[in-house]
């Protein structure tokens, strides 16, 4: 009798596992508790360790960055684990309860009337007025583009217009892949000084945009008083998480702070309008 996972001979009386791979001898199909026990295993961490992370991540800003780097990395979820984890959900829930809305004139079912549609994008807008397409200080290739795309049937324009903000929420995960790595590259710049690898400041990213991301889960409650606390632990808690890790003088920190703000506030604009016209072009 050999392992099913790696070939190799099985000793008699056969072990309840493989020695050679570790792999279970004895295989049978998974009971759907199993699969939900595999799940949560693989994905969402429910095995403990999830909720020691979000425990030490929301009372101690910045410890979980310190105990990864000095090497105690078994005890809690992963970086990147905790951040997809977190993320992910919060990008879910987003979808079900959060709804972004372009403002198109109502129409009736049978009305020949174009809605009026104005778009911003950056520098530029483009849209239509009294039926007649316009484009300002755009590119003439997005100008043409958009205009195929706005060209249409009244109601189908209204219909196309009003699912631009599903689809802005659908590639808003997209984009923060997009802005986590810059904003590790500022803090690596900001803090060169520490000579820490590019990598150890993802870490640190990793973490704080995690907590941000619990933040964003909680004011999607709509409680006020909810969305007020998640509104003040934000700069709060990344103000200690930084002293925390690179324990720097304050008023060091302050500028430090307003550099890699100033620099992460261009790279989102220039995300968003990107994700904005890949939103409405694709």
């Amino acid at each position: 009798m050999h392992c099913a996972n790696c070939g190799q001979p099985l000793p008699q009386p056969v072990t309840a596992y493989c020695g050679h791979c570790g792999q279970e001898t004895r295989l049978r199909p998974p009971t759907l508790l199993e699969l939900g026990q595999q799940f949560g295993g693989a994905y969402l961490s429910t095995e403990g360790a999830l909720w020691r992370t979000l425990a030490l991540l929301l009372r101690r800003p910045g410890e979980l960055t310190v105990q990864y780097l000095r090497g105690r990395r078994r005890h809690y979820v992963l970086p990147l684990r905790l951040y997809l984890t977190v993320s992910v959900l919060v990008l879910l829930l987003m979808r079900t309860v959060a709804h972004v809305n372009v403002n198109v004139a109502d129409l009736p079912a049978d009305s020949h009337r174009m809605p009026n549609v104005q778009l911003r994008l950056g520098p530029g807008e483009a849209g239509m007025k009294d039926g007649v397409f316009y484009c300002q200080r755009l590119p003439a290739w997005m100008c043409a583009n958009l205009q195929q795309r706005l060209d249409l049937a009244p109601q189908a324009l209204a219909r196309q217009v009003s699912t631009l903000g599903e689809r802005f929420l659908g590639n808003l995960g997209t984009a923060m892949f997009v802005l986590l790595p810059s904003f590790a590259l500022w803090l690596q710049l900001a803090y060169r000084n520490r000579r820490l690898h590019y990598t150890e400041h993802l870490v640190f990213a990793l973490h704080l945009h995690a907590f941000w991301f619990l933040m964003l889960g909680l004011m999607l409650s709509g409680w006020d008083w909810l969305i007020v606390l998640a509104l003040l632990a934000v700069p709060v808690h990344g103000w200690l998480a930084l002293g925390r890790v690179y324990r720097d003088r304050r008023w060091v920190r302050a500028l430090r702070v307003l550099a890699i703000g100033l620099a992460q506030g261009l790279a989102l604009l220039v995300t968003t309008t990107a994700l904005g016209l890949y939103t409405l072009l694709a």
